[in-house]
């Protein structure tokens, strides 16, 4: 699942740094993305949680942690 997070992110984010941890639907993800410039963090989050919808709402990724930046 950490692939497939990852590789989802990236399709919309190509810039994208991207670090998945967990396992059992329970993942912490940081994103840095140039995309996130000038946005609050719960803009960057919304951004991430739509990438990511399907996941969530199959229950395939239960618990989601986000930590994310603008890229430097």
């Amino acid at each position: 699942m950490e692939e497939i997070i990852k590789n989802k992110i990236y399709e919309k984010l190509d810039d994208a740094d991207i670090k998945v941890e967990g396992s059992d639907s329970k993942y912490t993800v940081y994103v840095n993305s140039q995309e996130f410039e000038g946005k609050s963090i719960i803009d960057q989050h919304k951004i991430i949680y739509s990438i990511l919808d399907e996941y969530i709402k199959s229950g395939e990724i239960h618990a989601l942690t986000l930590k994310t930046a603008p890229k430097k």
